[in-house]
């Protein structure tokens, strides 16, 4: 029986650079892991990233990119349009302000087609989950095998995106008639029943566009869950409303010294998809596996600050952002990892590899180390998504679901017999979920 933990506001470490300080009386292990650059790089989708403030106590806009004529607050504009493949993901907290506010916050997501010619929007895939009572934080071993597993609403997400799921509330396709608006999302994130009042709301889309679009993720406060605003209230708030506040702390800039906010993300991030084949080199259709005791890993999210010295931001960069929220979309949540490994035994002998995903201690100098015993923040929650030939080449399509602490080595996701002179196709597949914190590794290791 899984423990079910109250919902409290997940901390994000990667907000503060100090974070990365190690108190002295842990114990650290180093591995001397090969460590690589993973090769390839994010794709050019835009997406819609609405992550701040991620706890929403104000009315107003959480992100528009409508352009910034007849608005009372153009400062709150972006002017961003979107057209052909986007994605959009939204991430948000709501808290009851007094002990005796009785209204509930509504996050909507509200779609203008500009033009003068009508737009169809596809919906691919799409999941919206609360912490409670949809997804809610529960204890899970570092690893369970499955594909229904979850903890927390970004997690659950993320796990039926991996999986190509649509919800029935997300419409296939939407027609959107010339100079007209809809609501993409018009949900509650109620908090009247908990013990702490607070939930999360996380939500991700995957979509295309005819036509122009602009798009814009609003919060409003009601009488009751079951009273969701029209759109034309949601229309007045996007024309009159300022940016929700309290906002949260801004970032420090990128090119600065010493202690490091990061900040969080309300704009428009660039890439959805880092899909490469881990090779021996860019004209390799192969990838050798280490000698016996020996290991090499790719990290993965890797962000400034935070580069296990290999010298890779892979961080999705911003297309357009607010003055006082991140540089950089740092965590890429949401991002698919899409990792093929054509695994090959040049040795004479058989060789059993395991392949491991881990959360080693964020550090910027070169190397890879874990705390024993663990600290009790947890970095990573989510869905991973294993592919394989078994040793009677059997294709394997397997899920796990990992939890990780700050600074833990990963179990194996994967272990493979390999005879001499063989080959193994391996890939690895996850979402980046929300509330994880940067970075981790792919790790091959030769037994």
């Amino acid at each position: 029986m899984f423990e079910l933990l109250p919902f409290i506001l997940p901390v994000n470490p990667t907000i503060f650079y100090s974070q990365n300080n190690i108190q002295n009386s842990e114990i650290i292990t180093q591995e001397n892991n090969i460590l690589r650059q993973l090769p390839g790089e994010l794709n050019k989708i835009p997406v819609f990233n609405s992550n701040s403030p991620e706890l929403v106590l104000g009315e107003g806009i959480l992100l528009s990119t409508f352009p910034k004529d007849n608005k009372t607050h153009p400062e709150a504009h972006l002017n961003f349009g979107f057209q052909g493949r986007f994605d959009i993901f939204a991430h948000h907290v709501a808290k009851r302000s007094t002990e005796d506010d009785q209204r509930t916050l509504y996050l909507g997501i509200i779609i203008h087609n500009p033009t003068s010619e009508t737009v169809t929007i596809k919906t691919f895939e799409g999941a919206s989950y609360l912490s409670q009572p949809d997804a809610p934080f529960i204890t899970l071993p570092s690893k369970v095998e499955g594909s229904n597993t979850y903890a927390g609403p970004g997690s659950r997400v993320m796990g039926d995106i991996l999986q190509k799921k649509r919800q029935e509330i997300f419409p296939p396709e939407i027609t959107l008639p010339a100079g007209e608006s809809k609501m993409l999302l018009n949900l509650p994130i109620p908090v009247q029943t908990l013990t702490p009042p607070i939930n999360g709301r996380s939500t991700y889309m995957r979509l295309y566009s005819s036509g122009l679009v602009y798009v814009a993720s609003l919060a409003m406060y009601q009488d009751g869950e079951n009273n969701p605003p029209s759109l034309e209230q949601w229309q007045e708030v996007l024309k009159n409303q300022p940016l929700s506040s309290p906002r949260d702390l801004a970032p420090t800039p990128p090119e600065a010294e010493g202690k490091r906010i990061y900040g969080r993300v309300a704009g428009v991030s660039q890439g959805d998809l880092w899909k490469t084949d881990l090779t021996d080199s860019p004209s390799s259709p192969i990838l050798s596996i280490p000698n016996s005791g020996e290991a090499f890993s790719y990290p993965l999210s890797t962000l400034i600050g935070g580069t296990l010295g290999i010298n890779q931001i892979q961080t999705a960069p911003m297309l357009a952002r607010y003055p006082d929220t991140a540089y950089s979309a740092h965590g890429n949540y949401g991002v698919q990892y899409s990792l093929t490994l054509p695994l090959f035994n040049p040795h004479n002998q058989n060789k059993t590899v395991n392949i491991a995903i881990s959360t080693p201690i964020k550090q910027d100098t070169l190397g890879v180390k874990f705390f024993n015993p663990l600290p009790t923040q947890t970095f990573f929650r989510g869905l991973v998504q294993v592919k394989y030939n078994d040793e009677n080449n059997i294709p394997r399509l397997r899920y796990f679901h990992l939890v990780q602490k700050r600074g833990e080595k990963g179990e194996n996701l994967v272990t493979i017999t390999m005879s001499p002179q063989s080959q193994n196709l391996v890939s690895v597949d996850f979402l980046y979920p929300p509330d994880a914190t940067p970075p981790q590794i792919l790790t091959v290791t030769t037994e």
